[in-house]
């Protein structure tokens, strides 16, 4: 991933001149009324996707997205099918996760080489593994790999990158040496493994990847990744052994080990898992609670101090896609959950009455219906994801081999030698990727020690 100073948000208010007072109308317990209202987000996210057309490459964002956002909105899209049965934006995204599965089957395009994490790689293999557990049309290609392999392929390519060298264990940010950033272990990449490993094991029942996912989040525990209360930070420096910790948060962060954590207890049916699982949604009471909006999710990182880059714009949409997810295969925890999930969908809805169409969505909830003027891929896919997962209760459970499931499994997908990386030139300014924010902030932050928002 990769920070941008764009000026997005000013471009987004100028568009707030053109809207009126209109908001899309949701009520949280009538279905049709979801659909309705989550069929007008849809269109609106779908507005920014050039992919598609003539001279375009399907799968990519314009700028100022990066490569990482377009996998996470695809599987926004499916998602949406999941929900509501419109198969609007099936075509195109089958077209975009086919187009970018790149080298060894596991969405590694030579062409994102200069700037690949394994957290951008993971968001396209979760997109994957969407498809999988949703029963998403499988590919009418026979020489296309399924979409469980997809996933599988992603989880061989990065179990092998588990690096002992340092900190005793865990995924490195970015995959190859020459990026800026190969020195941190970020939470989000670590994260992104376990869930993963975690609804691998849920669907195919093979230990090995339950396994892994146990090891992952015994290591993340063991560095500092997170706490005892399960709450989760951003990174840590392995130069210094990882010994320090980034201590921000982010939303993303939390809802990446939620899932993996639900998927866990499922596979398991283990009283240790149940207690990770409710003390982590416990622990998400950081992003619900600003003054005067009870349940209302916002980042807290940046949100309130209008510090959030395009990245972080789309976290939200993140911890609301695996609330709901959560809350379909650990059916314990929809007391937690289902409070903070329809407060924020009311309130998302609320504020969505931006742009011409009247249906952009700003960045904050927490306004009463005031529209920031903030618009993009992220704030419109956050509200969307709020909104979409009010219908878990229309839709059965995510399936697994063992209930339905029909991608095919491949357990070796992946597992071809890799060849030795390429070497480039110095990287520029231009190349230099980012997790959230620049890697500035990533030492001030070890330097400086705890840090609560971005500043």
């Amino acid at each position: 991933m990769k920070f941008s100073s764009s000026a997005l948000g000013a471009l987004g208010a100028s568009f707030l001149l053109a809207s009126g007072t209109s908001a899309i109308d949701l009520t949280v317990t009538d279905p049709a009324s979801i659909k309705s209202a989550t069929k007008a987000i849809a269109a609106n996210l779908r507005s920014y996707y050039t992919g598609d057309r003539l001279g375009d490459t399907p799968g990519n964002l314009p700028d100022p997205y990066y490569w990482w956002e377009a996998g996470a909105m695809f599987n926004a899209f499916i998602d949406y099918w999941y929900y509501t049965g419109d198969d609007e934006y099936n075509a195109i995204t089958t077209q975009a996760m086919q187009h970018q599965i790149g080298d060894y089957n596991a969405f590694m395009p030579p062409n994102q080489t200069k700037t690949l994490g394994n957290d951008d790689q993971a968001f396209w293999g979760m997109a994957a593994m969407a498809a999988a557990e949703n029963n998403f049309p499988n590919p009418t290609d026979p020489t296309q790999p399924s979409w469980l392999s997809l996933a599988q392929a992603v989880f061989n390519t990065q179990v092998v990158r588990w690096d002992t060298l340092t900190c005793g264990g865990g995924l490195r940010w970015q995959i190859f040496s020459f990026n800026n950033g190969y020195d941190y272990k970020n939470t989000i990449s670590n994260g992104c493994f376990f869930n993963i490993a975690s609804r691998l094991h849920k669907y195919t029942g093979n230990q090995t990847y339950g396994d892994w996912a146990e090891k992952m989040w015994d290591w993340e525990l063991s560095v500092g990744l997170m706490n005892e209360q399960y709450h989760y930070f951003d990174g840590t420096d392995d130069t210094k052994n990882c010994t320090s910790v980034n201590h921000i948060q982010w939303t993303y962060n939390a809802a990446v080990h939620m899932a993996g954590a639900a998927a866990m207890w499922n596979a398991t049916g283990s009283d240790v898992w149940k207690t990770r699982l409710t003390t982590l949604i416990n622990s998400t009471d950081v992003f619900f609670n600003l003054d005067g909006s009870p349940n209302i999710m916002f980042e807290v990182a940046c949100e309130s101090n209008g510090k959030c880059d395009v990245d972080q714009r789309s976290f939200k949409a993140y911890l609301a896609r695996f609330m709901g997810w959560t809350i379909k295969v650990a059916p314990f925890t929809s007391t937690m959950l289902l409070p903070k999930m329809t407060t924020s969908a009311a309130a998302a809805a609320k504020q969505c009455n931006g742009g011409a169409n009247q249906t952009s969505c700003g960045l904050k909830w927490t306004q009463n219906g005031v529209n920031d003027g903030s618009f993009g891929v992220g704030e419109q896919m956050a509200a969307l994801e709020i909104m979409q997962i009010l219908l878990y209760d229309q839709v059965a459970g995510p399936v697994s081999m063992a209930t339905g499931g029909t991608s095919k499994s491949d357990p070796s997908a992946g597992t071809e030698t890799q060849n030795p990386p390429i070497t480039f030139n110095s990287i520029t300014t231009g190349d230099k990727a980012g997790a959230g924010f620049v890697t500035t902030l990533v030492l001030i932050g070890i330097i400086g020690g705890a840090w609560w928002m971005v500043s």
